[in-house]
């Protein structure tokens, strides 16, 4: 009985910490992105989750390292976005 209560107890610190994470990433984006360029995000983000994240992990590093000095706008996400999507394939058919 113990052990159920101690791991409850840790799901919820850890419950806790992640909400607490994401709070803080929220606020660092609504100071960092331009009104555009947080509802482009969040457009991204309802798409490919996966991508939007990985895109609001780089502004963070980046302003964390102090190599941003000003707001980033809706064209500079787009120039994340492109710098992560992948090629695509290019596709020919010869008809013989």
């Amino acid at each position: 009985m113990a052990e159920i209560n101690n791991n409850n107890n840790e799901r919820s610190v850890s419950a806790d910490a992640q909400q607490k994470e994401d709070v803080m990433r929220e606020q660092m984006l609504k100071v960092l992105l331009t009104t555009e360029a947080r509802e482009r995000l969040a457009n991204i983000r309802m798409v490919k989750p996966d991508i939007a994240r990985l895109i609001e992990n780089q502004i963070i590093q980046l302003a964390s390292s102090g190599k941003i000095q000003k707001t980033i706008t809706d064209e500079e996400i787009k120039e994340f976005l492109t710098s992560f999507q992948k090629p695509q394939k290019d596709f020919k058919i010869k008809w013989a």
